[in-house]
């Protein structure tokens, strides 16, 4: 359905923009391309940016994933960190009706930003990508996966492909730049430069055993991520993981009402994290305390 939509947009795509958009790309995640779009991404903002503000692509996304293994028809790709990756092969640019969708690491697909997808790179990741046939170079922030073709290596943002002058399919050199990769890594996951470290003079809050709340500081599909955040804010409570749904949940859990508003406003204030709350196991406002 989806892509008949994208096909029936195509011709009004067209007649409003220069550029020769290209279908079959997807917005699934890795996992079979099933079930990646869940509820579960808006528990996830955390140190996000939906775009930056002083133009950068050098930011923290909502959490940083890699995937498993997957076939597109009869070809299988593996995702993974290659920091020495240097490709040469086709790309496109990505529909104009895919804008908004969010992405398999929890940020939205913004054509009007300077964004790109792979099949196999982390998200977030950054790449120098090159025109062969002009020149033209871009340096892009991966975070979505796809095309979902054996065709092309990538699709680019309608805001990348005119910096490339790419006005449809074009023969491009895709590389990761590691340094950059490396630190928005960094920053995603927590660990960047800058980050504040716990004062060993300040006391984490004692959880209540028998308290009725739950603080939901983060969901992630990396085990590794949800391990950097709770480490993180271990100075403001004593956290646990939980797994559910293939997500490892970050939670402060048995606390009265009050501890719960103090994690709160710590969590807001000091680490810049939009946390959630759950009340005998059901969700509720979390300004309702």
């Amino acid at each position: 359905m989806k892509r008949f939509l994208s096909l029936l947009l195509l011709p009004f795509v067209a007649a409003c923009d220069p550029l020769n958009v290209n279908g079959d790309f997807g917005n699934g995640s890795d996992e079979s391309l099933n079930g990646a779009m869940s509820g579960d991404y808006s528990e996830s903002r955390v140190n996000s940016l939906e775009s930056p503000q002083n133009g950068s692509l050098i930011y923290a996304g909502p959490k940083y994933y890699i995937g498993v293994p997957y076939k597109i028809e009869d070809i299988q790709y593996t995702p993974s960190e290659d920091y020495s990756y240097n490709q040469t092969g086709m790309a496109g640019i990505v529909p104009i009706d895919l804008n908004g969708f969010v992405t398999p690491n929890g940020e939205k697909f913004d054509t009007n930003a300077m964004i790109a997808t792979s099949k196999v790179l982390p998200l977030p990741s950054i790449v120098k990508v090159t025109n062969l046939d002009t020149g033209q170079s871009a340096v892009l922030r991966v975070n979505n996966r796809g095309p979902l073709v054996n065709s092309r290596l990538m699709d680019v943002s309608l805001a990348a492909a005119r910096k490339l002058g790419m006005t449809g399919q074009t023969k491009v050199q895709i590389q990761v730049l590691s340094d950059e990769s490396v630190r928005v890594k960094n920053l995603t996951l927590g660990t960047g430069m800058g980050e504040t470290m716990p004062d060993p003079d300040v006391q984490p809050m004692v959880e209540s055993a028998s308290g009725p709340y739950t603080v939901q500081v983060g969901a992630y599909y990396s085990m590794d991520s949800a391990n950097a955040i709770a480490r993180r804010i271990d100075h403001i409570g004593n956290t646990s993981i939980v797994e559910e749904s293939g997500m490892y949940k970050v939670r402060l859990k048995g606390l009265s009402a009050d501890a719960a508003r103090q994690a709160i406003q710590r969590l807001r204030s000091e680490e810049n994290m939009v946390p959630g709350l759950l009340k005998d196991g059901r969700w509720v406002n979390a300004d309702s305390i």
